[in-house]
């Protein structure tokens, strides 16, 4: 398992917003290299396979909703204790509680349209990444 890449996806928000770009900016910026990026389109039973581990949790039916509603940017990035150095780059879940200068505190507009999806450990970035990209799709 690699322990230098994780997993993140810009959700719908950050698409429709048009905030793509800025945000892969900041990321490439943080000293990311990107090895896979696609844009692509949730169906509910991806967006339920994927969140399996919220499903009994009373916001699962609105998070599989907002995941489905519009395309998302997945990518693969690399970096040194990538895991870790990206959760500290998108910040707290809730924009209202993440640092300044962090991506959810930038574009994120609440709690459930937080803009970005950062994997939370080597484990599920590996997961994660697998579940969005075949192998030859990640250099």
């Amino acid at each position: 398992m690699r322990t230098d890449r994780t997993f993140t996806m810009l959700k719908p928000d950050s698409v429709e917003k048009g905030n793509v770009g800025p945000i892969l900016e900041k990321i490439t910026s943080a000293g990311f290299r990107i090895a896979g990026l696609k844009l692509t389109q949730m169906t509910k039973a991806d967006a339920e396979a994927f969140y399996a581990v919220h499903n009994e949790r009373p916001f699962f039916g609105e998070l599989v909703e907002y995941m489905t509603r519009g395309p998302i940017v997945a990518a693969v990035l690399e970096k040194d204790n990538a895991v870790e150095d990206f959760r500290t780059l998108i910040g707290a879940t809730n924009p209202a509680d993440a640092a300044e200068g962090t991506i959810r505190k930038m574009y994120a507009a609440s709690i459930g349209e937080n803009a970005v999806h950062g994997s939370d450990s080597d484990e599920n970035a590996e997961i994660e990444s697998q579940f969005h990209f075949a192998g030859r799709e990640l250099f």
